[in-house]
């Protein structure tokens, strides 16, 4: 498993937990497929944000795909 805090590891279709905002303080993680890609800088300390299918945004914790 990757972090997610490199964008060229990152693309539409890869399952993929993220942090949503409200959930930054407990760590909380929302598991998803990767929609869009929010994030323009190649790398980000915190996660590349990302859009899931579903329409939730968050910074990408985990890449499990």
């Amino acid at each position: 498993m990757k972090s997610g805090q490199n964008r060229k590891d990152i693309h539409p279709g890869l399952e993929v937990d993220i942090i949503l905002k409200q959930d930054q303080r407990t760590g909380k993680t929302t598991r998803g497929i990767v929609k869009d890609i929010l994030t323009s800088s190649p790398t980000h300390t915190r996660g590349i944000k990302v859009r899931l299918q579903d329409g939730q945004v968050g910074r990408v914790k985990t890449i499990l795909g």
